[in-house]
């Protein structure tokens, strides 16, 4: 279970970091055939990138471990949710997860479980809540 985070987005702030990813995304840039994992809280902190998506979200848990950067934020992932990757998540203790693709069922039950708000489905002009959506509110608390 993560922990009780004051961490908030507004709406128009969930769709900023998934507008941002593009301009973290070189290697995708350059062969159109890998994933993203970033953290953003209130700016993309940390981008990994990796032709599979858990190696790509490993990568970011490494980098911010190694940094020991604060986890108040969202994940971003480019890729769909499934439940090992919310397990990840959780195990590094981030309150929210936004992907562009869908969840599994088995995913969205362990996000709920493990208190972690789950936002699907992003784009840069809409998504869907499917966890926890009292941490997407019109006032913010990032970083």
């Amino acid at each position: 279970t993560v922990p009780p985070s004051p961490f908030r987005m507004t709406p128009a702030q969930v769709m900023e970091a998934v507008a941002s990813l593009p301009g973290q995304q070189r290697l995708h840039d350059a062969t159109r055939a890998v994933h993203c994992a970033a953290l953003w809280n209130g700016r993309i902190t940390f981008a990994r990138e990796d032709v599979g998506r858990h190696n790509a979200l490993d990568k970011l848990v490494g980098a911010m471990v190694r940094s020991g950067t604060s986890v108040q934020g969202a994940v971003v992932l480019t890729s769909r949710v499934s439940i090992d990757m919310v397990q990840k998540v959780a195990m590094l203790g981030a309150p929210m997860i936004i992907a562009v693709s869908a969840p599994t069922a088995d995913a969205v039950a362990l996000a709920d479980t493990a208190g972690i708000t789950l936002i699907a489905l992003a784009r840069p002009d809409r998504f869907e809540a499917f966890t926890h959506t009292d941490r997407i509110s019109e006032t913010a608390h990032v970083g």
